[in-house]
């Protein structure tokens, strides 16, 4: 009781705090019995409760969620009315309620912002925001706005008011006070159009100013602007076409069309440019329109005229002269795109003959062939760079083409150059991808005679090895070469086996996590591909792991210990294995089959897991006995027996092994030896256990008879 009234002091001195924080607008309107409207938070103090410790906000539809209770409308209400409310409403759950107070904690507003704005929606304000400060918590106006009729809409009425007068003036009195609940509304100005386009107000001025479209003077056409613009007395038509933006590069400013009072005139701007004469500018009036029309190119033909088509910067005619080499032309048309194939430049002779040449090879001085004379009527056709993704025949003939397919990135036909080598050949395909088999490059050569040549090329080897470029093979247009993909894992898809080769194989069988075929190569090593094999099994026997080499200079099968190389990390222990190769790890467990009873020892009689077992000299018969499982219960441990397998004869001796864990005389334990045998009796069995049985027997029959005889 004490811990609680402490408790509830506590609670008591923090509200008392917390009014004393509270702004005095709060406390004015507590003191004129203020009336809570949508918006505004309260606070519930009652001393021990910690559930009634948050503010409560107001919400649109005039309602607070009272804990406990659920919700009630405190809308419209005094704070003195709300008071009485909630207590009304918590008397049903708490006893205690003389302490119970409500408090405005803060007065806010509610507003609606719609329209042009960055982020419409619904805002919580402070109770003395302003319009500006509604359209800020909106993300401010959008381009294309209209703010000389906004709208404020308070209980289903509209109020239009100019906010760019405000703007212009900053006079307050023009925009209206906002109340709780208000909407307001941003509509778009008519000048965006019926579609949401980017808005740039700068556009449309210079785009023409006119209001009165009867009256304005409209231009178009050829110019960078087109758009209506006001008539004014002392304006002619430069100054109408400075407007519109003046006129574009494709302009024909020799044949501009003036129409005033529906009769057409045409303006020469280049002749007035040239004289200056103000005779020349046509009568602007009222409605006049004005059209620049587009430049109409004629058709450049002649005896001395020379042809450039294709991908250079200004494809056309130009007129030959005495000296004009195939150089200089080129340049006068813009020199070639960054889409020419320049390797493929061909020239068409006027008597008809096709003239070849390779201006990059000319450029990189990789040939002593000059550029083809050029005599007028000549054409000089660049034709287009072929894309790498194109798959149609026809950009490439196929004696100009190399194929490149398997496991590179862009596998395909690639046109082929004599100064490539097959790396430039690779990097242009996007090199090797991740799976691919980068030791077996199979390579197919056309020849001279109509075969082909074919042989393997070791990418690995020539990287690692730093070779010269020189041991590279030599590729010709028409050869194809295929990078193959390593098999995916065997024990998901054997099927994949197929295209990995059995002399780049290994194979590995018996307690491993995946048996199967895996590429192999010669930096790698035993634990490599045992790795590759998940490893072990726990029911693997890494003391006779068996290898089988297939290798022409290592023949015949070897035995590994993997076990002792875990123990001591020798190397040496490790055995050499190449491709071909057959691993088998056997199971631990299958000694009757593995192994030959002399290697063995055999555990009898009354043991948990009789059976044979692996032996060597640094064993006992208590380790025998433990790895067997240990005896049962009914085991006669006093009289085990040891038998000795020896060059002449068996021998047999006894063990007591309740004896030994007496003394504990490790030198009085039998010696073992591969071979042997170990007999745990079953104490049933014993000559002693059957006198016992016996003799139990013989007096219950007399005890028996005496029974009989005295009833």
């Amino acid at each position: 009781m004490k811990n609680l009234a402490f408790k509830r002091i506590i609670m008591l001195f923090m509200l008392v705090l917390n009014i004393g924080l509270l702004n005095v607008s709060v406390s004015q309107a507590q003191a004129t019995d203020y009336i809570v409207q949508n918006g505004d938070l309260l606070q519930i103090a009652l001393p021990g409760e910690e559930s009634l410790q948050e503010a409560l906000k107001v919400n649109r539809q005039g309602m607070i969620l009272l804990p406990e209770v659920g919700q009630i409308k405190v809308s419209g209400l005094t704070l003195k009315a709300i008071d009485a409310l909630v207590e009304e409403k918590l008397s049903k759950v708490f006893i205690d309620l003389e302490n119970l107070n409500v408090y405005l904690l803060k007065q806010q507003l509610i507003i609606s912002v719609r329209g042009y704005v960055t982020q419409p929606g619904e805002f919580t304000l402070q109770s003395d925001a302003s319009i500006q400060l509604a359209i800020h918590a909106a993300g401010g106006l959008r381009s294309g706005a209209q703010l000389d009729r906004m709208q404020l809409i308070r209980d289903k009425k509209t109020t239009l008011f100019n906010y760019k007068k405000y703007l212009d003036s900053g006079d307050r009195s023009l925009l209206p006070t906002l109340k709780s609940m208000d909407a307001l509304f941003i509509p778009a100005s008519p000048m965006t159009g019926n579609v949401e386009v980017e808005f740039n107000p700068s556009e449309l001025v210079n785009a023409g100013d006119a209001a009165n479209t009867r009256d304005a003077i409209k231009v178009f056409g050829e110019v960078n602007s087109p758009g209506n613009f006001t008539f004014r007395d002392e304006m002619d038509i430069v100054d109408l076409l400075m407007g519109s933006g003046g006129v574009t590069r494709y302009a024909g400013v020799e044949k501009i069309r003036v129409i005033t009072d529906g009769r057409p005139t045409l303006f020469n701007l280049k002749k007035y440019l040239d004289s200056g004469d103000a005779s020349y500018l046509p009568e602007i009036k009222k409605g006049a329109t004005i059209f620049v029309p587009k430049q109409e190119e004629e058709i450049k033909s002649g005896a001395q005229m020379v042809y450039i088509m294709g991908e250079v910067a200004k494809p056309g005619a130009f007129e030959s002269k005495n000296g004009a080499t195939f150089m200089d032309i080129l340049a006068n048309a813009g020199g070639p795109t960054r889409f020419a194939e320049s390797r493929q430049i061909r020239v068409i002779k006027a008597n008809g003959s096709i003239v070849a040449f390779d201006l990059s090879a000319y450029t990189e001085g990789l040939t002593k062939e000059q550029p083809p004379k050029i005599s007028a009527g000549d054409a000089i056709f660049v034709p287009e760079k072929t894309d790498m993704n194109e798959k149609s025949w026809l950009k490439i003939t196929p004696n100009r083409a190399v194929r490149v397919l398997g496991a590179v990135e862009h596998p395909g036909r690639i046109e082929w150059s004599d100064e490539m080598s097959l790396l430039d050949l690779l990097a242009h395909v996007g090199g090797p991808t991740s799976k691919a088999d980068t030791n077996t490059i199979e390579i197919v050569i056309p020849l001279n005679n109509g075969r082909s040549e074919a042989y393997n090329f070791d990418l690995n080897a020539f990287l690692k090895e730093g070779q010269s470029d020189s041991s590279l093979p030599v590729i010709k247009a028409g050869s194809t070469i295929m990078v193959h993909e390593l098999p995916i894992d065997p024990k998901d898809n054997k099927a994949q086996w197929i295209r990995q080769s059995s002399d780049k194989s290994i194979y590995i069988f018996g307690q491993v996590g995946a048996p199967g075929r895996y590429m192999f190569a010669d930096e790698m090593n035993f634990l490599d591909i045992l790795s590759a094999a998940d490893g072990p099994t726990d029911k693997a026997d890494l003391r006779n792991v068996r290898i089988n080499h297939r290798d022409s200079k290592q023949k015949g099968v070897s035995k590994v210990d993997l076990a002792l190389y875990f123990e001591t990390g020798d190397d040496d222990l490790l055995p050499i294995v190449r491709t071909g190769d057959t691993i088998y790890i056997p199971e631990k467990d299958r000694l009757w089959l593995d192994q030959s009873k002399e290697s063995t020892v055999r555990v009898l009689g009354a043991v948990n897991k009789p059976g044979r077992y692996r032996f060597d000299d640094t064993m006992t018969v208590l380790d025998l006995l433990a790895e067997s499982g240990g005896t049962k219960e009914d085991a006669h441990i006093t009289n085990i027996t040891v038998v000795n397998m020896s060059c002449c004869k068996d021998q047999a001796r006894s063990f007591d092994l309740t004896q030994f864990t007496e003394t504990a005389a490790f030198a009085e334990l039998p010696v073992l030896r591969a071979g042997d045998t170990i007999y745990i009796p079953y104490r049933s069995a014993s000559a002693y256990e059957k006198f016992r049985k016996g003799l139990t027997d013989v007096v219950q029959i007399v005890a028996l008879g005496a029974l009989i005889g005295l009833l």
